[in-house]
């Protein structure tokens, strides 16, 4: 049984093995990676010879870990990678951990280099220039992000925008629309390999992709569970809404947006839709605020995206990256070309 993994921003790594009687063995791994001394890779081997063929990424990376001398040196790959090449041989489905993810939390830009961002780091992970990655925005300014087949002149008061300072932009994604405001909202996006939810319904995939945000909001105390198709909801309210889109048939864009602490009464000045929704809850004080996050944690809107952050971590793994200027430029140019345009915005009036 054969298998491949290329670290992203290091090595290949090259898994060959037999299955008998359900473990491993006759294992060799291989690659242009770096190892010092190189005895180690017997060790490395040696690790695996007897594990069970179902094992884990946790499981094969620590029999790996505790086989090798403190003193090993790993150039270019890690015990994670052999794990990942290892699993991709046995052909199991694949989980978060058969990734290694890239999280950032990136400045404040503007909305519409936001969209052109997700477009570009999609695309960049479907063709493998980018490792999976869990992106944080940050927002620069007050705006209205209306779905990609939704009527501008239905969801939107242009005039009350204008007045209100308010920006007007299209996504990609369906859904309705959002009104955010800076430091007002928690918005993330997952570039992830179409092979994670390769055996799940599109409409599975919602559930699946957001768990691990249902527990960190649970761990700060807010009653976060997952309302079918693709609302973060709580016993006081919704929280946030998910969109999703698929790029190359290989990655699948998933982005969500949650109320940390929201003025209502703005938001239904400038937003159709929104009155019709708030009028019959209550919301009609110039002084209500939607703060489903907020109100039930206490905590600061940093705080909470630090321990979204963390939690990530915990269960799926992942280093700290960065966008490259090469990709902030690529965004710029979508933005100039599409994003900003009067055409893209009023593509359905």
């Amino acid at each position: 049984m054969h298998g491949e993994y290329k670290v992203h921003g290091g090595k290949l790594v090259v898994a060959d093995l037999d299955i008998q009687d359900g473990v491993m063995r006759n294992i060799q791994i291989a690659g242009d990676f770096f190892l010092e001394p190189a005895e180690a890779l017997e060790d490395i081997c040696a690790a695996l010879d007897g594990l069970s063929a179902t094992s884990s990424v946790e499981e094969i990376a620590s029999a790996i870990t505790t086989r090798l001398d403190d003193d090993v040196a790993m150039i270019g790959f890690t015990p994670e990678s052999v794990a990942i090449a290892v699993r991709r041989a046995l052909g199991v489905s694949k989980t978060w951990r058969d990734y290694e993810w890239q999280i950032i939390d990136s400045e404040a830009v503007a909305p519409a280099m936001h969209l052109a961002l997700d477009e570009v780091l999609a695309r960049e992970v479907a063709t493998g220039r980018r490792a999976p990655t869990l992106r944080f925005w940050e927002w620069d300014r007050a705006a209205i992000i209306i779905g990609k087949f939704q009527s501008l002149k239905n969801e939107v008061d242009m005039d009350a925008t204008k007045e209100l300072g308010v920006q007007v932009i299209r996504r990609v994604t369906g859904g309705g629309a959002m009104f955010v405001e800076k430091g007002t909202a928690i918005t993330y996006s997952l570039y992830a390999p179409a092979e994670l939810v390769a055996d799940m319904s599109f409409a599975d995939s919602y559930a699946f992709l957001d768990n691990w945000v249902l527990k960190a909001l649970n761990e700060i105390g807010i009653d976060a569970f997952y309302k079918p198709l693709n609302d973060i909801s709580s016993t006081k309210g919704k929280i946030g809404g998910a969109a999703q889109k698929r790029y190359q048939k290989s990655t699948v864009l998933h982005h969500v947006t949650m109320a940390y602490d929201m003025d209502a009464s703005k938001m239904m000045q400038v937003l159709r839709i929104g009155r019709e929704k708030l009028s019959d809850k209550g919301t009609a004080s110039a002084a209500k605020r939607v703060d489903p996050v907020k109100s039930q944690t206490g905590m600061e809107r940093r705080a909470v995206i630090d321990h979204m952050k963390a939690t990530f971590k915990t269960l799926n793994g992942g280093t700290d990256g960065n966008i490259t200027p090469e990709e902030y430029a690529a965004a710029e140019k979508l933005v100039a070309e599409r994003f900003a345009t009067e055409e893209w915005l009023n593509q359905i009036p």
